[in-house]
């Protein structure tokens, strides 16, 4: 191989790996920024679903029923919630909820 022919191969090798490492860099920087992202989806969701428990947990138990409506609901939220990590006092809480009685339509006046 002559010079001109060993240049090109080096050439070619350089813009190959140029591109391959910025292809790379691009990907590695999106999926960190993916990550990032996804982590504060699942803490927002996770506070949003908490908060939906608590507001159950303060209204049903003042009222000292439940309907069975809203305790589907609050088993859905908190098998979300603990699914998303979350744990802690919500668990009492939604225990609570599912220990109230239930009955039909509108219970108590709260």
């Amino acid at each position: 191989m002559d010079w001109s022919g060993e240049f090109i191969a080096s050439l070619i090798s350089c813009v190959v790996s140029a591109v391959g490492g910025g292809a790379l860099t691009y990907v590695w920087t999106k999926w960190k920024r993916n990550l990032k992202r996804e982590r504060a989806l699942e803490a927002g969701v996770r506070s949003l679903l908490r908060n939906n428990l608590i507001h159950y947990h303060d209204k049903y138990t003042a009222r000292g029923c439940c309907p069975i409506y809203v305790k589907e609901s609050a088993r859905i939220s908190y098998e979300a919630y603990h699914e998303l990590g979350g744990n802690g006092v919500i668990t009492k809480l939604y225990e609570d909820i599912m220990a109230l009685p239930e009955e039909q339509g509108p219970c108590g006046k709260a």
